[in-house]
């Protein structure tokens, strides 16, 4: 049940990015990662990503200057999630080292949707368990709903019959973002991808750079 919500709930997400898959670039300027795109944002993407400020494994607030120092997959999910998030994070480390084979350095990175119950500690410990470079953040409320709304991320928590449930679970995007550090946002991938589907995606917008 929990891994057809998100999925619906990617889906969902999808319609508010005003993906088109049939739609040229609006700009009408050069885009040098044209071969790579499987799909175009309505307004370019520009108008996804942008600047946050979350809480590191360590207890210490980051930028996304600092967590964006390298190309970068970025995904928003919590360590609670009983089966999507961590398919979708074991497949972003997979890719991980297998770009690393191709010589291609990327770090993988977990934002958490649920600050109530991700503190930092458990987000380092889950994350490192994933893969010893990925890097768990989190945070305030507020911050994480500035980073999520910056990258146009959907989620959700469905209201509970008991109001001290310890238990719930939390609708949202599962899509993965490929962030750059001087361009910023190019990309997002779907959970279908996998692990030498998603290093070759990402291979081909690293080449371009």
């Amino acid at each position: 049940m929990a891994r057809t919500v998100a999925i619906l709930a990617g889906v969902a997400a999808v319609g508010l990015l005003g993906v088109t898959y049939y739609v040229s670039s609006q700009s009408g300027s050069v885009d040098q990662f044209a071969q790579c795109r499987s799909s175009q944002i309505a307004g370019g993407a520009g108008q996804i990503g942008g600047p946050f400020t979350l809480v590191n494994g360590s207890g210490v607030e980051v930028t996304e200057k600092e967590v964006i120092d390298k190309p970068t997959l970025l995904y928003f999910g919590y360590t609670f999630c009983p089966d999507v998030c961590p398919v979708d994070a074991a497949r972003n480390a997979a890719a991980v080292d297998i770009l690393k084979e191709r010589g291609k350095s990327v770090k993988p990175v977990m934002i958490s949707i649920d600050p109530e119950r991700d503190t930092p500690e458990i987000m380092k410990e889950y994350t490192e368990y994933m893969h010893p470079d990925m890097e768990g953040l989190t945070g305030s409320t507020e911050q994480v709903r500035a980073a999520a709304k910056a990258y146009r991320v959907y989620y959700n928590r469905p209201p509970s019959e008991e109001e001290d449930d310890e238990f719930y679970f939390v609708d949202h995007t599962n899509l993965t973002y490929l962030s750059l550090p001087n361009q910023g946002f190019v990309e997002f991938f779907r959970a279908d991808l996998n692990p030498e589907q998603l290093a070759d995606r990402v291979s081909c917008f690293l080449d371009a750079v």
